[in-house]
């Protein structure tokens, strides 16, 4: 036993101050690599690497739970059940409000030299268009085979070069056939969305679409009896017609003609309505009537259309549920106070305006800081998704103004909408007016926005796991030490050797103790072995 604690003694004796400065940083430069992945792991996929290597592979060797059980069984169904609804939230849908490629995005291109459209949110929208205007019929017609290879074109000028040589082909045919061609009609909505360079001029390709399109729905609708080929001929031709309209509408809301554009959205909405094309809904032409009744300050219709939509049936959206808190907080926010609040409470108008707030941030938290411009808006995407950083930029980039008209709504939104988090600490977990907050939000905003220079809004912030902050302070410390060890090497052997003694100290305790008490015999036997 002495001779083992001689031993020690002598091997601490002889280290050197150089040995422990090699020893600090080495440890300091392995925690800090350790550190870097960890950090470059958690940035990319929001999770720490050795935190899911040991709950994925190390809890299973060390007592997982069989997963045969029948409570275990219940679980999985359940964790099952979750995951369909949160592939359910995930889905991407196509932004109502959507700007033309053309006279809006392309502008911008040249002005600021950035791509507004990520690739997957244009590859997003070419299945659209192959979904919206082609049918299986189109390889019958050498004009609309065309188009259906426009549509799957990358490449821009392809596409607009494919819409000319589809107008030609289509002008020069003399008869129409039986099987009517839709292709002089989306060729021009091609041109309208990407050649126009101005909203004027993507009117008039419009119009001479919607001309186009009426003959098309007119011949296909009095054959869509006769068959299944001209039963979806048909369908292609309400899509296109109901598309040309939308988008005149919407040229029209840009061009200052809002009662115009109002009164063509209300026909939109009763002909939808009045078919049942499941892809009619995806268009949610409520949302542009919605925006363009608030231009006109029309709050009575707004209300009307919101008590039409806002049903537990429908899908929610950004839209609906912060039109309907900005009505309620028109009706106290003008006199509204926070001092006068806290002093006398709230009153019955003014808590409805609050929780209609909670209600709508709760759905998407990420509306308030562009609607307070507490961070900076970018051009919206094509493609949106619920309750995500994207759906809350293309709420904000057309309704801040709107906002802005009802004098102090924004104040109300200030005052309360943080509120909402202390109700629902844990949304990932939990909801209370909605399902639980989707985690896949993220993920998708991330391929929807530009993140070259958009900072992706992630809710609910995500605190740093545990073993990136370990190794933090693990790296710092050995960093530290082996600075100090190197300015004062021999003060710092010191300390080093009384550290180590005093950890070895309980040891050598024990050992005096149990030698004590152990016969000689015994333990000189035990020592041997």
């Amino acid at each position: 036993m002495f001779g083992t604690e001689s031993s020690l003694s002598m091997f601490l004796n002889t280290l050197t101050p150089k040995f422990y400065v090699a020893l600090t940083g080495t440890s300091s430069l392995i925690s800090g690599l350790i550190l870097i992945f960890e950090w470059w792991y958690f940035r990319k996929y929001g999770t720490s690497f050795i935190e899911q290597v040991s709950v994925s592979h190390l809890r299973p060797l060390l007592g997982g739970v069989d997963s045969s059980s029948p409570s275990n069984s219940n679980t999985s169904n359940g964790e099952a059940d979750s995951n369909r609804q949160s592939v359910s939230e995930c889905k991407v849908w196509r932004n109502p409000l959507n700007l033309f490629r053309g006279a809006e995005y392309n502008r911008y291109t040249w002005v600021t030299g950035r791509e507004p459209l990520t690739y997957y949110d244009m590859n997003l929208s070419a299945q659209d268009h192959q979904t919206f205007f082609t049918c299986d019929s189109d390889h019958l017609r050498p004009a609309d085979a065309i188009m259906q290879k426009a549509w799957r074109e990358r490449n821009p000028q392809a596409r607009i070069s494919a819409a000319h040589e589809a107008l030609e082909l289509e002008e020069s045919r003399s008869s129409p056939p039986l099987l009517s061609s839709c292709s002089c009609a989306t060729a021009y909505i091609l041109l309208a969305e990407e050649e126009a360079t101005t909203i004027m001029e993507a009117e008039r390709l419009f119009k001479q679409a919607l001309k186009a399109g009426e003959g098309c729905y007119r011949r296909s609708q009095q054959l869509q009896h006769h068959g299944t080929q001209y039963e979806a001929q048909h369908r292609r031709d309400t899509n296109v017609l109901v598309y040309i309209k939308r988008r005149l509408a919407m040229c029209s809301r840009k061009l200052g003609r809002t009662r115009e554009a109002v009164k063509m959205m209300r026909d939109l909405c009763v002909f939808q309505l009045m078919k049942e094309f499941p892809l009619l809904s995806m268009f949610n032409i409520h949302e542009n009537l919605l925006e363009s009744l608030l231009e006109l300050q029309n709050y009575a219709d707004v209300q009307a259309v919101l008590a039409k939509y806002d049903d537990i049936s429908l899908p929610k959206s950004a839209t609906i549920c912060y039109t309907a808190a900005l009505l309620k907080a028109r009706a106290v926010s003008d006199k509204f106070s926070p001092e006068a609040a806290s002093r006398r409470g709230l009153s019955t108008a003014e808590m409805n305006a609050v929780e209609a707030i909670h209600r709508a941030v709760e759905f998407n938290p990420h509306v308030p800081k562009y609607l307070l411009e507490m961070k900076s808006l970018i051009l919206p995407p094509e493609h949106i998704l619920k309750r995500g950083d994207s759906e809350a930029i293309a709420y904000a980039f057309f309704h801040l103004q709107h906002w802005k008209r009802v004098e102090g709504a924004l104040n109300l939104l200030h005052c309360t909408w943080e509120g909402t988090f202390r109700m629902i600490p844990y949304p990932l977990e939990k909801g209370h007016l909605f399902y639980p907050y989707p985690i896949c939000t993220e993920t998708a905003d991330r391929e929807l926005l530009p993140t070259v220079f958009h900072e992706v809004s992630v809710y609910p912030k995500k605190e740093l796991p545990f073993f990136i902050l370990f190794t933090a302070g693990l790296c710092s410390f050995t960093a530290m030490l082996a600075l100090l060890t190197h300015q004062f090497p021999e003060l710092m052997g010191v300390f080093a050797k009384a550290f180590l003694s005093t950890l070895f100290a309980p040891l050598n305790f024990i050992m005096e103790k149990v030698e004590s008490i152990l016969p000689s015999s015994l333990w000189h036997q035990l020592t041997r072995i």
